[in-house]
């Protein structure tokens, strides 16, 4: 499938319903440049079709979301806490728009490359998943996720929530390598933020 379209049939998800307790404060909404943080993650997802934002009600990110008009989802009470979870709802909210792929990133990774989902696309095949590989590891939540293997995640969240890298590996999910390994720093802290913010 031709890169345009494959993102024209997927859904970027911000994954933004963490409890940022290394952060201290709600992390997805705090201030970088002239914007949020999560404004910067979702520039990521341009080229695709529809953007949603995984967020905890109530909260910072939700209501930031819906002021900027991008669809809130939230986790189903009834699934372990957990990024997986949030996927879930992403998977079950690109089903319901007819789209083929869903693109997840985590909300405090404000210099992933411009590329990243095109780039997971393309090396999608026929794979369940690819996700994001660098010098420095794996970045299991940069990832591209068919739509249909929401069935298998469900039944997986029923019994635990399994870690990301093991579902990835458990379904075969392809790595993608990605050379700069700083494109994919976490702002966990807001030390980690202001060292990002400051970065050329």
């Amino acid at each position: 499938m031709a890169k345009q379209q494959a993102c024209a049939a997927t859904g970027g998800v911000l994954l933004a319903g963490g409890l940022s307790t290394r952060f201290g404060a709600e992390k997805a909404v705090a201030k970088l440049h002239d914007g949020r943080l999560m404004d910067v993650v979702c520039a990521r997802f341009a080229p695709l079709a529809r953007i949603a934002v995984s967020a905890r009600p109530s909260s910072g990110a939700e209501r930031h979301a819906r002021a900027c008009g991008v669809d809130v989802l939230h986790d189903d009470p009834m699934h372990p806490n957990g990024p997986l979870a949030g996927l879930a709802a992403g998977l079950a909210w690109a089903n319901q728009h007819r789209l083929r792929f869903v693109a997840t990133a985590p909300c405090d990774t404000p210099r992933l490359p411009l590329n990243l989902f095109p780039a997971l696309l393309d090396r999608l095949d026929k794979a369940s998943a690819a996700f994001a590989l660098t010098p420095d590891g794996p970045n299991p939540l940069c990832a591209v996720w068919r739509v249909d293997v929401l069935p298998r995640l469900l039944a997986r969240l029923e019994e635990d929530h399994p870690s990301v890298r093991s579902l990835h590996a458990d379904w075969g999910s392809i790595p993608v390598h990605f050379d700069d390994a700083a494109a994919f720093a976490n702002a966990n802290t807001r030390e980690a933020l202001a060292a990002l913010e400051a970065a050329p």
